[in-house]
């Protein structure tokens, strides 16, 4: 089942209990991978995919799931700045809802708005080189989008 973030409440009665949740950063050219613990605490950045045809984006994303104990899913959901949805978010729910049965699990869309922006921003200010933000920011990305649901868990 595909959720909201204002319905964040439902997406972790989904929750089977004892799994981590993955997040998603789902761009044009790659997908930012992040993980959370068991407890949904903290999230990590845990690689970038590079995308290609769904089918095999479905492969590569359901051998994570199956590999790291993973019971939900939160994807990074790009809504323009004033809180509609444009055609990145249109794809990105689009994405969602053809994920949705083959990987069985509970997804959260959750706002997204300049979270590569921050994390690039965070990546200069550490006076990292471009070769090296362009390697990391799609999982950072990820990790933050994820972090920023796992703290709003927190709070419920």
């Amino acid at each position: 089942m595909i959720h909201n973030d204002t319905d964040i409440g439902a997406f972790c009665e989904a929750l089977p209990p004892g799994t981590a949740l993955i997040g998603l950063d789902l761009g044009t050219k790659t997908i930012g991978i992040a993980l959370s613990d068991a407890t949904h605490t903290i999230a990590t950045p845990f690689t970038t995919l590079k995308k290609q045809k769904l089918k095999i984006d479905i492969e590569a994303l359901s051998d994570i799931v199956s590999k790291n104990n993973i019971g939900g899913l939160v994807l990074g959901l790009p809504r323009n700045m004033d809180g509609s949805d444009g055609p990145r978010a249109q794809s990105t729910r689009a994405f969602a809802k053809n994920i949705v049965e083959p990987l069985g699990l509970p997804i959260l869309l959750w706002d997204e708005r300049l979270s590569t922006a921050a994390v690039t921003r965070t990546l200069i200010e550490a006076d990292s080189s471009r070769k090296r933000r362009a390697e990391v920011v799609d999982k950072m990305a990820a990790a933050y989008i994820l972090q920023g649901a796992l703290d709003r868990i927190a709070s419920l």
